[in-house]
């Protein structure tokens, strides 16, 4: 009875152990309208467990590293962001998943914490050592507290924005350090599934990289009276197919990635490949996919509707006529590319003025939308030796000037924190907002300026977060049974959908002195301490000594004795 009850115990543990974890992996491939292709991956896992109690002992597909931290930090949510390139929203369309250039970290707290800024620093530290990051520059200097700009994306209780922190560092390099580590969180790693496309050579070799790690609290069913957590691993990249191709829009999986699908990750549950093939300037279809697909899939995604052809890597007719998945899409015919479509919002940034010693922010927001107004706020974060005149903010809109309805503005200190503006501005339909406001540049320390100080200091992004109205009713998505692209910003109101976007970084000369004039000091006071004072000195310390004449040595002595002998008179 004893072993028949161990057995059924064990039997109830491995079955609890396979159901409190859920893995789906995904890959979206889109072709962009100016022949380039982006591909954007998401493996979400999805556990049931309480991670706040930290009674979690056994971890089997979320990675353990991150749900202890989790745990010991009283995190609610987690969001992590690395970004090598800038997403032309002009050129590309709306980004599926926005991220500024570099590193971006926000972070929702438990209202349990005691020391907000103390876990913020702790938890930057760690995930530091995690992504081989340097996210261990984040500090006061460069961390703000949004107000309205950034709401829990999962289940929240409350909003109380003191809890929040958020942080860029926009100088911030990506490279294969950092991919190889967020390929380990992975519960299949890169040997199986689509992880197997993750190959650096080729990811880094295009014209855009973000990858990121979305960790957020959801409901368990419809009835919500369980929460699960939620972990998101999202890359997109852009793949520049039409110079690589030889000016041909046609690609594939392995002129992207150098390697196909052979399988999928043995522990999901769901594997799929979803290709865009929407027709462009409402024509007709003029994609080509082969091979067939499993099925065809159609979703509202960002306020459009979208046709997508589906590859379920689990159906075990996919691998019955060829071993290994190489997706190709080929164009029927040429498109013309000098008829882009524009996207309903989207914005520039930039930095005027001359000399050294003042300047002007300049950013426009677009709503290209024929007669819909809305509302998008926009945050700016702006580091403390650029001194902004608060005064001199100006909001035009096709010549008048436009009050925001909410203002939020922090002030700087210096070495301290940064400046943080906040603002809700109204959008005319088919207008352009031109926001600018001044700044002075202050003269830092010489031991504040980096080991390149000609080369420019970065400001962070701005980011402009909007309910943008959609041209197609949309419905309430179901996390569970829906594409991954579709359900990470949910929207409750059918008629808008969220869109989050960042603008350009800027680079901003400060006054810098002249580095080379202390090597040549040095090099000049070295210079006359070696001539003038080592002679002074060397003649000094000398010791002099007279020096008799020598009797002759040896051989002189042998030729006195011979010149004797011959009767000669010696030397």
């Amino acid at each position: 009875m004893l072993a028949v009850g161990l057995v059924l115990l064990l039997a109830a543990g491995l079955g609890q152990g396979t159901t409190r974890g859920v893995l789906r992996e995904e890959l979206l491939l889109r072709p962009l309208p100016v022949g380039d292709v982006a591909a954007v991956f998401q493996f979400r896992t999805r556990w049931d467990a309480d991670l706040q109690q930290g009674a979690v002992s056994h971890y089997r597909l979320f990675p353990k590293a991150l749900g202890q931290l989790v745990a010991a930090h009283g995190v609610r949510e987690l969001h992590l962001a690395l970004t090598q390139g800038f997403w032309s929203t002009q050129s590309w369309g709306q980004p599926p998943l926005g991220a500024p250039a570099g590193a971006e970290l926000w972070v929702w707290f438990q209202d349990t914490v005691p020391d907000v800024d103390k876990a913020w620093k702790e938890l930057s530290n760690i995930l530091s050592g995690i992504f081989c990051a340097s996210l261990n520059f984040i500090d006061s200097t460069n961390t703000v507290t949004p107000t309205a700009s950034f709401k829990p994306l999962g289940v929240a209780n409350g909003t109380d924005h003191r809890l929040l922190r958020y942080a860029v560092l926009p100088r911030e390099v990506v490279c294969t350090e950092n991919l190889t580590p967020w390929k380990k969180l992975l519960p299949c790693g890169s040997k199986a599934g689509l992880a197997v496309l993750l190959k650096a050579e080729r990811l880094f070799h295009s014209s855009y990289h973000s990858q990121a790690v979305h960790i957020r609290p959801i409901c368990r069913d419809a009835s919500c009276l369980a929460v699960s957590w939620e972990l998101r691993q999202t890359l997109t990249v852009v793949f520049d197919s039409f110079t690589s191709g030889q000016g041909k829009k046609d690609w594939s999986l392995f002129k992207m990635f150098s390697r196909t699908l052979t399988d999928a990750c043995p522990l999901a549950s769901e594997s799929k490949v979803y290709v865009d093939i929407s027709p462009k300037n409402k024509e007709k279809q003029l994609l080509e996919v082969t091979p067939t697909p499993t099925s065809v899939h159609e979703a509202i995604v960002q306020g459009d509707k979208t046709t997508y052809a589906v590859y379920d890597l689990l159906s075990p007719v996919l691998f019955n006529t060829s071993r290994s998945l190489n997706v190709q899409l080929k164009w029927k015919r040429p498109e013309d590319s000098s008829e882009l479509s524009t996207p309903i919002m989207h914005a520039q940034r930039y930095v005027s003025g001359y000399g050294l010693q003042t300047g002007e922010i300049s950013t426009l927001i677009y709503n290209t939308h024929p007669y819909r107004a809305f509302p998008v706020i926009l945050l700016e974060t702006v580091p403390w030796y650029l001194r902004l005149y608060v005064h001199t903010l100006t909001i035009i809109t096709k010549g008048k000037e436009n009050k925001p309805s909410y203002m939020h503005y922090q002030p700087a200190q210096d070495r301290k924190r940064p400046h943080l503006l906040e603002m809700l501005i109204q959008l005319p339909a088919n207008s352009a907002t031109k926001i600018t406001i001044q700044f002075e540049r202050a003269l830092l320390k010489w031991t504040e300026y980096p080991p390149d100080p000609n080369h420019g200091f970065y400001v962070s992004s701005s980011v402009l977060s909007a309910l943008v109205p959609s041209v197609i009713a949309m419905k309430d998505v179901n996390v569970e049974e829906s594409p991954l692209f579709t359900s990470l910003f949910p929207s409750s109101d059918g008629s808008s959908y969220f869109l989050r976007l960042y603008t350009e970084p800027l680079l901003v000369n400060l006054p810098t002195p002249d580095f080379s004039m202390p090597y040549n000091v040095i090099c000049l006071t070295c210079t006359v301490v070696a001539v003038c004072y080592g002679s002074f000195y060397n003649l000094l310390t000398r010791t002099f000594h007279v020096e008799e004449p020598s009797r002759g040595g040896l051989a002189k002595r042998l030729a006195n004795v011979i010149r004797r002998l011959r009767g000669v008179p010696p030397i």
